[in-house]
């Protein structure tokens, strides 16, 4: 899709960070159309519980599709209880070749405490080197900052943030107010 066709929207920063057993999702609140800031305080990390079982996942892109696409996480993680990757894949080839999903604009980052996955339109289940995924307008950002930050003695949720906070004096589309979701240790 070429930028002609994408109406503009940007303003995504979501991270995932996983150290001493633990994993945090971290998304910034603001979301841009062009060069207005239209809102601040956007929630662009969810808990899920299909099952009892507790999953996070941040979302960058169409706010819709990626509530079509949560939707659909979570009806993948009920047919199969506590077997994130197993509902990850399912549902990146459903989108990939779904004649309404492959149209979605949209990525994930989702983790159930123990596997952190990105999840893309392509058909990409990719699980990070390093414990660290990034994803939106400010994910290279925040992802080369937390990859310094993890030789570091600081736990996964602070790395999540200053690493977030990072992206956010750099990038112009994120800000510095944050939904942070962890889960494990």
């Amino acid at each position: 899709m070429s930028n002609e066709d994408f109406p503009g929207w940007h303003g995504t920063t979501i991270i995932g960070v996983r150290k001493g057993g633990k994993v945090v999702v971290a998304g910034d609140g603001q979301v841009s159309l062009g060069q207005t800031v239209i809102k601040g305080t956007a929630r662009k990390v969810r808990r899920l519980s299909p099952g009892g079982n507790d999953v996070v996942a941040g979302f960058a892109g169409s706010t819709a599709d990626a509530f079509t696409l949560l939707e659909r996480l979570e009806a993948k993680l009920e047919a199969t209880p506590g077997q994130l990757a197993r509902a990850a894949v399912e549902l990146a080839k459903d989108w990939r070749t779904d004649k309404y999903l492959k149209n979605l604009e949209a990525m994930l980052i989702v983790t159930d405490g123990k596997d952190l996955f990105v999840i893309t339109g392509a058909g990409d289940v990719l699980e990070p080197e390093h414990d660290v995924a990034a994803i939106g307008s400010g994910g290279n950002y925040a992802l080369a900052a937390a990859r310094a930050l993890m030789g570091t003695d600081k736990d996964a949720e602070t790395v999540a943030r200053e690493a977030m906070a990072i992206a956010a004096d750099i990038c112009v589309y994120t800000n510095g107010n944050l939904t942070v979701e962890a889960l494990g240790g």
